[in-house]
């Protein structure tokens, strides 16, 4: 065992584990002992496609289960039940009714969301420019429902809130641009190569920044006491920009832009920070009529 081990580049448990599934699957394994034996499959059988432990088949499928919950899938709806299914069908029958055990009596606290998923072939040519810092062509469809062609040095891709994105560099405005993969009806790879992004580039910080930045219909500016920690439990990067004073007394400038401001209030209230409304004024009135709605019912008495 350990002479085969050593060939093999494996620990000893590792072949011994390897055969113990083979005995489970019924596939006929004989032994050679000595110095050069070993074990080989009886005359006309053949290895199975896939052999797994069983904390790597769970580990599979329950990441198959999660990614389709968490928006990780692509366009080919199919293929995670698909991929399952072929782990099953070669596991040993043990194996496979504990996995099931698991799985049907699984629960989750939250819904699965409905996510727009990626083109396969687009996600993948993406991956592929990013990894080898090669320029590529997207054909784009804006949320105005607006098409066009686009040039893109890609340096990451990022999922967020299950929704998939890639970032680079526009070389025509030269800026950095942000799109999302399930917009994108063709992707292609464009000869040349383009410089790797500085170390320490943070594709997932750019898609967030990006995000707060974008234009809505209210651009709202605070000042608020506290730590960007504490800030940041109600009003995450995707949100909110936050800049510090550099005061003794911990204030931070804090801009969000935001299509509606009926959620802002009770944010706001959660934080439970001391604030000052810069703008706009719509907020300020907004703020006042919860503080009178939350002091009224406070001293409500049945």
């Amino acid at each position: 065992m350990a002479e085969l081990a050593e060939r093999l580049g494996v620990e000893p448990r590792t072949v011994r584990r390897y055969v113990g599934h083979l005995v489970d699957l019924d596939v006929p394994v004989e032994s050679v002992r000595g110095r050069y034996g070993g074990y080989r499959l009886a005359a006309g059988y053949r290895l199975p496609p896939l052999m797994l432990s069983d904390d790597e088949a769970l580990a599979v499928l329950l990441g198959l289960v999660a990614g389709r919950r968490a928006g990780l899938a692509t366009a080919t709806g199919t293929a995670g039940e698909t991929a399952a299914a072929k782990i099953r069908r070669v596991l040993p029958p043990r194996i496979a009714d504990r996995l099931d055990a698991v799985l049907t009596s699984l629960a989750f606290t939250a819904e699965p969301g409905e996510f727009p998923a990626p083109q396969t072939g687009v996600l993948l040519t993406v991956a592929d420019a990013v990894r080898h810092h090669r320029p590529i062509s997207l054909q784009y469809t804006s949320r105005d429902g607006r098409r066009s062609a686009r040039v893109l040095y890609p340096s990451g891709l990022v999922n967020h809130a299950g929704r998939w994105y890639v970032t680079g560099a526009d070389p025509e405005v030269g800026e950095d641009r942000t799109f999302r993969l399930d917009r994108i009806a063709d992707a292609r790879t464009l000869p040349g190569s383009f410089a790797p992004p500085p170390a320490g580039d943070d594709p997932a910080g750019h898609l967030l920044t990006s995000m707060a930045q974008a234009p809505h219909r209210h651009a709202v500016t605070l000042r608020m006491q506290g730590t960007l920690a504490q800030i940041r439990t109600r009003l995450p990067a995707s949100i909110a920009e936050v800049r510090e004073e550099h005061d003794d007394e911990g204030w931070q400038s804090v801009e969000i832009r935001a299509d509606s401001l009926d959620w802002l209030p009770a944010v706001l209230a959660a934080l439970d920070l001391p604030f000052v409304i810069e703008r706009p004024d719509e907020l300020r009135d907004r703020v006042i009529a919860l503080a009178d709605r939350l002091a009224t019912s406070g001293r409500t008495l049945w």
